[in-house]
């Protein structure tokens, strides 16, 4: 328990500490002018290894991997500790400032896309694949996949911060995200015991959108976090994630700037700057 009376009206304290206070603010557009590099490719990906940021360039890799040449991508390192999010080229293709944000230059006009929900959609229905056409498999794929954006909050901005990353360990707000991180992985358990993916029996963006998310909990936390939700329990979330680890366009996806950590490929401009990575950490 604090003593803190809000006050009346909220004023910003850039002062307030924690991770990620020095780019934290509570307006919106650019802090700078710089435009944004472009690569040779049709797609032009602004990114960042995080769980969001995974989520995309495991869609282009299993794109690739099936044979869609159209998905060649440049993936371009966007650091949000130094607030390169903030540049206007980047607000310019994601008002949000948020990684990832991709510009799609293979159209007449250039389109650009922002949300990683929307971009895993976008991409799907471009290529054709990885979205089911049947109504109904659609709309389940779909709905996990409106379910993974409306949750994760909870899991990274919600537990993740206040258990690793605030500046003060405040009880209430760990058990509450903790509670809710735990009844999440119980409904992706549930759901995993009686379907082999997300969103049935095939492969979707379903899954590549959950897994960055989920399956680092279950099996990427550190000790303690992982003993303090007991991330043993949910079985069927360890499969399925261990299950997808194994998948080799989800192992190149993963590693694409990558901040740190080995492998790691800061940007991708063709699949030998993966192909070198991962040969190196073999």
């Amino acid at each position: 328990m604090t003593d803190y009376v809000p006050p009346k009206v909220w004023t910003w304290n850039k002062e307030s500490g924690g991770a990620f206070a020095a780019i934290n603010r509570p307006i919106a557009g650019p802090t700078h002018d710089k435009d944004l590099p472009v690569g040779a490719h049709p797609l032009q990906l602004y990114s960042l290894g995080t769980p969001n940021g995974v989520k995309v360039t495991i869609l282009l890799e299993e794109l690739l991997a099936l044979g869609h040449a159209g998905a060649e991508y440049d993936a371009w390192l966007i650091n949000i500790r130094e607030g390169t999010q903030f540049s206007s080229g980047f607000v310019d293709i994601n008002p949000n400032s948020k990684i990832p944000a991709l510009l799609d230059r293979s159209e007449p006009t250039p389109v650009r896309v922002f949300e990683s929900g929307a971009i895993l959609v976008y991409l799907a229905e471009k290529f054709g694949a990885f979205l089911p056409t049947d109504r109904a498999k659609r709309a389940e794929c779909l709905s996990w996949l409106m379910w993974q954006m409306g949750s994760a909050p909870f899991l990274g901005g919600g537990f993740g911060h206040f258990y690793a990353y605030a500046p003060v360990k405040i009880e209430y707000a760990i058990d509450r995200y903790a509670m809710e991180a735990k009844r999440q992985l119980d409904v992706l358990n549930r759901r995993l015991a009686e379907s082999r993916f997300i969103a049935g029996d095939d492969y979707t963006i379903a899954d590549m959108a959950i897994w960055p998310w989920y399956g680092a909990t279950v099996k990427g936390l550190t000790y303690e976090a992982g003993e303090f939700l007991s991330v043993h329990e949910y079985t069927n979330v360890i499969r399925w994630t261990d299950e997808l680890a194994q998948r080799p366009a989800v192992q190149r996806g993963r590693i694409v700037n990558r901040p740190m950590g080995e492998p790691r490929v800061l940007e991708r401009h063709s699949a030998a700057d993966i192909d070198a990575a991962l040969k190196g950490a073999a």
